[in-house]
């Protein structure tokens, strides 16, 4: 970078940085989101939900399903992820 672009451009460095940080805070969601070991813990403690009482048969088979679809996904296509 020249320095008179850099001088043009120091204005909207800021934004740049915090369009970075965004980026970095998206790939992170996003790992912890597909990630099998996350989403086994969350079907464990979903289980301990029913076991315990906390939510009912209705409510743990739909959230059932939803996470293990996800997981399903996760480990059908993780090369899909990782080429981003």
């Amino acid at each position: 970078m020249g320095l008179i672009t850099g001088l043009l451009t120091l204005p909207i460095a800021p934004v740049r940085g915090v369009v970075w940080v965004a980026g970095k805070l998206q790939d992170a969601a996003e790992r912890e989101l597909h990630d099998p070991s996350v989403l086994r813990a969350q079907l464990t403690v979903l289980n301990q939900e029913l076991e315990d009482g906390f939510i009912s048969l209705e409510e743990f088979e739909r959230e059932e399903d939803r996470l293990l679809e996800r997981l399903h996904a996760a480990e059908v296509s993780p090369t899909l992820r990782e080429r981003r």
